[in-house]
């Protein structure tokens, strides 16, 4: 069965409510970094608002940002981002009322409906992921040709040979369009291409070396010493892992970095809002996301990643997916707001070999 895109329901413009409900009111910024009173902030669902007679869709969604009227249309501003003279949308209410109108239903069958009560619709490790994984390969096949995926990948991806490989092999098949993570996903990464361990462990048979906790410290070290990763993998005659085979196929990574970091390698991003900005170039393109094993950068992707965005002039979902071994993890990312997430509780190793041996 190939994938088919669920077709987005318009709210009907033509009912009284809609006909009825004021202009949305509009406030200049006045202080750059700052908004105004009564400000409008963003969920993660569709939301129009009324303008000029006309009712214009956020062309995006980001939680907790501001709508800002540009003359033509409504763009997602971080309010660190604000400048003098942008015009805010004002107002706290999503019913028509104050000109604005949040759309939940968009995605929704007509004939959906859920019993009222029903045993295991949580999500746990007692889940049965058969279904999720063969709706995931149909999607990934489908994104392949028409979307862009971005992958956010905790390190545990780099502790295993075959984990390494699976990774690897998805960004060779053109599974992968950029990728999210951290100091420790590359470091640990390149450590095996490098010595054949991760945090010293022979990523193989997972036996410690002597020594080996000198062994991603060396590598961070070496990596330094080149100036760039592009340049070690040359001057080391590295020929595989996820981060080789991004520089190999020319995919984009960004790395995030964090106040624990050792080293970090050359092209971390020690500012945390330079990060956020590398990052959500990728989410505002993003049609679907893969989180494995990172709970900090999963609900930071998982914040900035909109609902739902347009493409060719259509409004598809985007899809975030967010895989651990830990129930703890995966429903973090729903606690903290991101709605529209399917979760998976699993070993994720096996998760990216599975995928990759069930992929073309």
């Amino acid at each position: 069965m190939k994938f088919q895109l669920p077709t987005y329901h318009a709210p009907n413009f033509d009912e009284e409510r809609f006909v009825k409900a004021p202009e949305c009111k509009l406030e200049a910024v006045i202080k750059e970094g700052v908004a105004p009173d009564n400000y409008h902030a963003l969920s993660v669902y569709p939301e129009y608002y009324k303008i000029q007679e006309k009712w214009y869709l956020a062309h995006q969604s980001r939680m907790d940002c501001v709508p800002v009227f540009t003359g033509e249309r409504i763009e997602i501003i971080e309010f660190r981002n604000l400048k003098v003279g942008d015009q805010v949308v004002l107002g706290r209410t999503e019913d028509t009322s104050e000109g604005i109108y949040l759309h939940s239903t968009g995605f929704q069958a007509s004939d959906e409906a859920n019993d009222v009560f029903a045993f295991r619709t949580g999500r746990s490790r007692e889940t049965a992921y058969s279904k999720d994984y063969d709706y995931l390969y149909q999607l990934l096949e489908y994104e392949k040709e028409h979307g862009y995926v971005v992958w956010v990948l905790g390190p545990a991806v780099s502790f295993d040979h075959d984990a390494r490989h699976a990774v690897s092999s998805l960004v060779e098949k053109g599974y992968v369009d950029a990728l999210l993570a951290g100091n420790a996903l590359a470091t640990h990464d390149l450590e095996g291409g490098l010595l054949k361990t991760a945090l010293g462990q022979d990523i193989y048979t997972q036996v410690s070396y002597p020594n080996g906790h000198y062994n991603h410290l060396d590598l961070i070290n070496r990596v330094r010493r080149s100036g760039s990763i592009a340049q070690f993998i040359e001057e080391y005659d590295i020929d595989n892992g996820i981060i080789h085979a991004c520089e190999k196929y020319q995919i984009p990574y960004v790395l995030g970095g964090s106040i624990r970091d050792d080293g970090p390698l050359p092209p971390v991003f020690g500012n945390v809002y330079e990060a956020q900005d590398a990052m959500r170039a990728h989410t505002r393109k993003a049609t679907t996301v893969i989180c494995l094993a990172t709970q900090l950068h999963t609900i930071a992707t998982g914040n900035m990643t909109p609902a739902y965005t347009e493409t060719d002039g259509t409004i598809r979902p985007v899809y975030i997916y967010s895989v651990d071994i830990s129930e703890f993890v995966v429903n973090k990312l729903r606690d903290r707001g991101t709605l529209e997430v399917t979760t998976m509780v699993t070993n994720v190793q096996d998760f990216v070999v599975n995928l990759d041996r069930s992929l073309k």
